[in-house]
């Protein structure tokens, strides 16, 4: 009976987890939009820098722009993962959940 608590419990955490991920992906894919949004209405001739550690460096507006869509591509595929294990986590909590109303009700019929 405590196995299956700490086990709803453990998934819960597990589900906010997954909530947190997925809102800070959602943020980034958002933020990479905006950038490449504004990235697109500059002239072709403009002079972009990327920044890498502690320096920068010149790149065309096609190679930032291509950068932009992987970042979003790759956050919105990490997003349908996560809501996958999501969903999976609270499957998982609603079948221990049934599991340990049914022991309560097993012991109330003793």
């Amino acid at each position: 009976f405590t196995e299956l608590q700490a086990k709803v419990i453990d998934t819960q955490q597990k589900v906010k987890l997954a909530d947190i991920q997925i809102e800070q992906l959602s943020k980034t894919k958002k933020h990479a939009h905006l950038t490449d949004t504004e990235v697109m209405m500059l002239v072709d001739e403009t002079r972009m820098y990327e920044g890498v550690g502690r320096m920068f460096i010149l790149q065309s507006k096609g190679v930032i722009h291509n950068q932009l869509l992987e970042k979003q591509r790759i956050a919105e595929e990490k997003i349908k993962e996560l809501e996958q294990k999501k969903s999976y986590l609270e499957r998982s909590v609603k079948e221990a959940e049934d599991n340990i109303r049914e022991m309560l009700m097993a012991r109330r019929a003793q």
